[in-house]
Protein backbone atom coordinates (compact mmCIF):
# COMPACT_ATOMS: atom_id res chain seq x y z
CA UNK A 1 0.00 0.00 0.00
CA UNK A 2 1.07 3.66 -0.80
CA UNK A 3 0.98 5.81 1.90
CA UNK A 4 0.04 9.78 1.31
CA UNK A 5 1.06 12.13 4.03
CA UNK A 6 -1.23 14.41 4.97
CA UNK A 7 0.43 16.55 7.55
CA UNK A 8 -2.01 19.84 6.89
CA UNK A 9 -1.13 21.16 3.74
CA UNK A 10 -0.46 19.65 0.05
CA UNK A 11 -2.24 18.71 -2.64
CA UNK A 12 -3.47 15.54 -1.53
CA UNK A 13 -7.37 15.42 -3.46
CA UNK A 14 -5.36 15.43 -6.86
CA UNK A 15 -2.84 12.88 -5.80
CA UNK A 16 -5.70 10.47 -4.55
CA UNK A 17 -7.44 10.73 -7.27
CA UNK A 18 -4.63 9.85 -9.40
CA UNK A 19 -3.61 7.05 -7.74
CA UNK A 20 -7.54 5.82 -7.69
CA UNK A 21 -7.53 6.39 -11.49
CA UNK A 22 -4.58 4.25 -11.32
CA UNK A 23 -6.38 1.79 -9.48
CA UNK A 24 -2.99 1.91 -7.16
CA UNK A 25 -3.29 0.66 -3.47
CA UNK A 26 -3.12 3.70 -2.02
CA UNK A 27 -4.74 5.98 1.04
CA UNK A 28 -4.27 9.01 3.46
CA UNK A 29 -1.86 8.89 6.33
CA UNK A 30 -2.55 11.34 8.69
CA UNK A 31 -0.43 10.12 11.93
CA UNK A 32 3.23 8.70 11.48
CA UNK A 33 2.46 5.13 13.31
CA UNK A 34 -0.11 4.79 10.09
CA UNK A 35 2.87 4.51 7.95
CA UNK A 36 3.66 1.26 9.40
CA UNK A 37 1.34 -0.66 7.30
CA UNK A 38 2.42 1.33 4.11
CA UNK A 39 5.04 -0.30 1.71
CA UNK A 40 6.16 3.21 0.25
CA UNK A 41 5.08 7.10 0.94
CA UNK A 42 4.11 10.77 -1.20
CA UNK A 43 5.38 13.53 0.55
CA UNK A 44 3.12 15.79 -1.78
CA UNK A 45 3.27 19.57 -0.97
CA UNK A 46 2.06 23.51 -1.64
CA UNK A 47 2.53 26.40 0.47
CA UNK A 48 5.90 27.95 2.10
CA UNK A 49 9.07 26.15 3.08
CA UNK A 50 8.74 27.21 6.61
CA UNK A 51 4.89 26.34 7.23
CA UNK A 52 6.06 22.83 5.62
CA UNK A 53 8.32 22.04 8.01
CA UNK A 54 6.84 23.21 11.45
CA UNK A 55 3.44 21.55 10.23
CA UNK A 56 5.62 18.14 9.93
CA UNK A 57 7.13 19.04 13.15
CA UNK A 58 3.61 19.43 14.81
CA UNK A 59 2.30 16.59 12.91
CA UNK A 60 5.18 14.14 14.40
CA UNK A 61 6.47 13.25 10.71
CA UNK A 62 9.84 14.88 10.49
CA UNK A 63 11.51 11.82 12.42
CA UNK A 64 8.98 9.78 10.70
CA UNK A 65 9.79 10.60 7.57
CA UNK A 66 13.80 10.74 8.27
CA UNK A 67 13.95 7.11 9.81
CA UNK A 68 11.52 5.69 6.94
CA UNK A 69 14.19 7.25 4.54
CA UNK A 70 17.44 5.65 6.24
CA UNK A 71 15.97 2.48 6.12
CA UNK A 72 15.79 2.52 2.63
CA UNK A 73 12.12 2.54 1.83
CA UNK A 74 10.28 4.05 -0.79
CA UNK A 75 9.55 7.68 -1.29
CA UNK A 76 8.58 10.08 -3.35
CA UNK A 77 8.45 13.34 -3.06
CA UNK A 78 6.25 16.40 -5.07
CA UNK A 79 7.08 20.16 -5.56
CA UNK A 80 7.24 20.96 -1.47
CA UNK A 81 7.52 17.67 -0.95
CA UNK A 82 11.03 17.41 -3.32
CA UNK A 83 12.10 20.88 -1.47
CA UNK A 84 11.75 19.59 2.17
CA UNK A 85 14.47 17.21 1.42
CA UNK A 86 17.44 20.07 1.28
CA UNK A 87 19.18 21.51 3.94
CA UNK A 88 17.37 25.09 3.97
CA UNK A 89 15.41 27.58 1.60
CA UNK A 90 15.75 30.71 0.97
CA UNK A 91 12.15 31.50 1.26
CA UNK A 92 12.08 30.88 4.85
CA UNK A 93 15.98 31.61 6.49
CA UNK A 94 16.51 30.28 9.52
CA UNK A 95 13.80 26.92 8.85
CA UNK A 96 15.61 23.49 8.94
CA UNK A 97 14.63 20.93 6.17
CA UNK A 98 14.39 17.55 6.54
CA UNK A 99 18.33 17.54 5.33
CA UNK A 100 18.01 14.49 3.69
CA UNK A 101 20.01 15.48 1.04
CA UNK A 102 22.97 18.43 1.12
CA UNK A 103 22.22 21.43 -0.54
CA UNK A 104 19.71 24.48 -0.37
CA UNK A 105 16.28 25.82 -2.21
CA UNK A 106 16.82 28.83 -4.03
CA UNK A 107 14.61 31.31 -5.52
CA UNK A 108 14.01 32.36 -9.13
CA UNK A 109 16.03 35.50 -10.15
CA UNK A 110 15.00 35.95 -13.73
CA UNK A 111 14.77 38.28 -16.93
CA UNK A 112 11.62 40.50 -16.51
CA UNK A 113 10.14 38.36 -19.74
CA UNK A 114 10.18 35.24 -17.10
CA UNK A 115 7.12 35.41 -15.11
CA UNK A 116 7.66 34.40 -11.04
CA UNK A 117 5.89 31.63 -10.31
CA UNK A 118 6.52 29.56 -13.30
CA UNK A 119 2.67 28.41 -13.41
CA UNK A 120 1.80 26.06 -16.51
CA UNK A 121 4.14 23.37 -18.82
CA UNK A 122 7.38 22.69 -19.24
CA UNK A 123 9.87 20.14 -20.57
CA UNK A 124 11.93 17.95 -17.84
CA UNK A 125 14.94 16.75 -19.69
CA UNK A 126 16.51 13.33 -18.69
CA UNK A 127 19.80 13.48 -16.70
CA UNK A 128 19.72 9.87 -15.20
CA UNK A 129 17.54 8.04 -17.58
CA UNK A 130 17.72 4.92 -15.64
CA UNK A 131 15.41 6.77 -12.89
CA UNK A 132 12.93 4.56 -12.66
CA UNK A 133 10.55 7.17 -12.91
CA UNK A 134 11.07 7.77 -16.81
CA UNK A 135 10.46 4.15 -17.61
CA UNK A 136 8.80 4.79 -21.12
CA UNK A 137 8.77 8.69 -20.49
CA UNK A 138 9.66 10.67 -23.77
CA UNK A 139 12.60 12.61 -23.10
CA UNK A 140 11.80 16.71 -22.90
CA UNK A 141 7.89 15.62 -22.25
CA UNK A 142 5.96 18.36 -20.81
CA UNK A 143 4.77 18.40 -17.45
CA UNK A 144 3.12 21.25 -15.11
CA UNK A 145 4.97 23.18 -12.79
CA UNK A 146 3.82 25.89 -9.86
CA UNK A 147 6.56 27.31 -8.07
CA UNK A 148 8.86 30.24 -7.15
CA UNK A 149 12.03 28.29 -5.79
CA UNK A 150 14.31 25.55 -7.00
CA UNK A 151 16.44 22.88 -5.03
CA UNK A 152 19.98 23.40 -5.86
CA UNK A 153 21.93 19.92 -4.98
CA UNK A 154 25.50 20.04 -3.30
CA UNK A 155 25.98 16.30 -4.85
CA UNK A 156 24.91 16.81 -8.74
CA UNK A 157 24.42 13.46 -8.91
CA UNK A 158 21.61 13.22 -7.45
CA UNK A 159 19.86 15.37 -10.61
CA UNK A 160 17.97 13.06 -12.60
CA UNK A 161 16.14 15.48 -14.53
CA UNK A 162 16.45 19.24 -15.37
CA UNK A 163 14.57 22.18 -16.88
CA UNK A 164 14.97 25.47 -18.40
CA UNK A 165 12.93 28.39 -17.13
CA UNK A 166 15.59 31.15 -17.68
CA UNK A 167 18.01 29.08 -16.05
CA UNK A 168 18.75 25.18 -15.85
CA UNK A 169 17.31 23.88 -12.55
CA UNK A 170 17.24 21.08 -10.95
CA UNK A 171 13.54 19.28 -11.76
CA UNK A 172 13.65 15.68 -10.17
CA UNK A 173 16.21 13.63 -8.08
CA UNK A 174 17.01 10.14 -7.80
CA UNK A 175 19.29 8.44 -5.26
CA UNK A 176 18.07 4.51 -4.34
CA UNK A 177 15.16 4.43 -2.57
CA UNK A 178 14.08 8.05 -2.82
CA UNK A 179 12.84 9.81 -5.74
CA UNK A 180 11.68 13.42 -5.74
CA UNK A 181 9.89 16.17 -8.53
CA UNK A 182 9.47 19.90 -8.76
CA UNK A 183 6.64 19.39 -11.27
CA UNK A 184 3.05 17.79 -10.29
CA UNK A 185 3.06 14.42 -11.85
CA UNK A 186 -1.01 14.33 -10.80
CA UNK A 187 -1.84 16.91 -12.81
CA UNK A 188 0.36 16.40 -15.80
CA UNK A 189 -1.64 14.35 -18.19
CA UNK A 190 -0.35 11.29 -19.30
CA UNK A 191 3.17 11.88 -18.91
CA UNK A 192 2.69 12.04 -15.35
CA UNK A 193 0.31 9.40 -14.74
CA UNK A 194 2.77 7.51 -16.37
CA UNK A 195 5.17 8.54 -13.80
CA UNK A 196 3.00 7.54 -10.61
CA UNK A 197 2.32 4.19 -12.41
CA UNK A 198 6.07 3.44 -13.06
CA UNK A 199 6.39 4.10 -9.03
CA UNK A 200 4.09 1.78 -8.51
CA UNK A 201 5.52 -0.37 -10.93
CA UNK A 202 9.28 0.05 -9.04
CA UNK A 203 7.59 -0.81 -5.89
CA UNK A 204 6.14 -3.91 -6.96
CA UNK A 205 9.20 -5.27 -8.47
CA UNK A 206 11.44 -4.13 -5.36
CA UNK A 207 8.74 -6.70 -3.33
CA UNK A 208 8.72 -9.55 -5.61
CA UNK A 209 13.02 -9.10 -5.26
CA UNK A 210 12.81 -9.06 -1.74
CA UNK A 211 10.37 -12.61 -1.62
CA UNK A 212 13.31 -14.10 -3.77
CA UNK A 213 16.17 -13.40 -1.36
Amino acid sequence: MIGIIDYGMGNLGSVENACRFLELDARIVTRPEEMAVCDAVILPGVGAFADCMAHLREHGFVGAITSWIEQGRPFLGICLGLQALFESSEESPGARGLGIFAGSVKRFRLPKEFKVPQIGWNQVVQREKECPLFAGVRDGAFFYFVHSFYVDPDDKTLVAGVTDYGLEYTSAVWRDNVMAVQFHPEKSHDAGIGMLRNFSGWLKNRQEASCCE
